[in-house]
């Protein structure tokens, strides 16, 4: 039996077209309050996901499961400083090294996100 292949995604509009639109919402606003933290960096789509990229570097990325929508940190040098805001600013989110697991009726904070960006 062949293997079914989902259709390729060449856009960050393109994989938010794909996605359900409660986590589409919370995704549009995400990426939102991550262009005004970071003027001057390009979007792309890698491993499936879109990634914000500075400079040519991985900045930060999102994405979005049936269960949850994803927040990645994309410098392990920040493992340290999400494992310390735990019991404080991430307290009620599911962090899992750099990524931080959130849903779209409890969105991240933009201040958060704009200090973590």
């Amino acid at each position: 039996m062949p293997v079914k292949r989902s259709p390729p995604i060449e856009t960050v509009d393109d994989y938010l077209q794909m996605v359900p639109v409660d986590a589409r919402l919370a995704l549009e606003k995400l990426r939102k309050i991550i262009k005004a933290a970071a003027p001057g960096t390009t979007e792309v789509v890698s491993y499936r996901i879109p990634i914000v990229k500075h400079l040519g570097y991985p900045l930060v990325g999102f994405g979005a499961t049936r269960n949850h929508c994803s927040f990645f940190v994309m410098s392990s040098s920040m493992t340290p400083k999400l494992a310390r805001m735990r019991a404080g600013e991430l307290k009620g989110y599911d962090v899992r090294g750099t990524t931080i697991h959130f849903t779209p009726d409890k969105p991240l904070p933009s201040t958060l996100v704009t200090r973590l960006v």
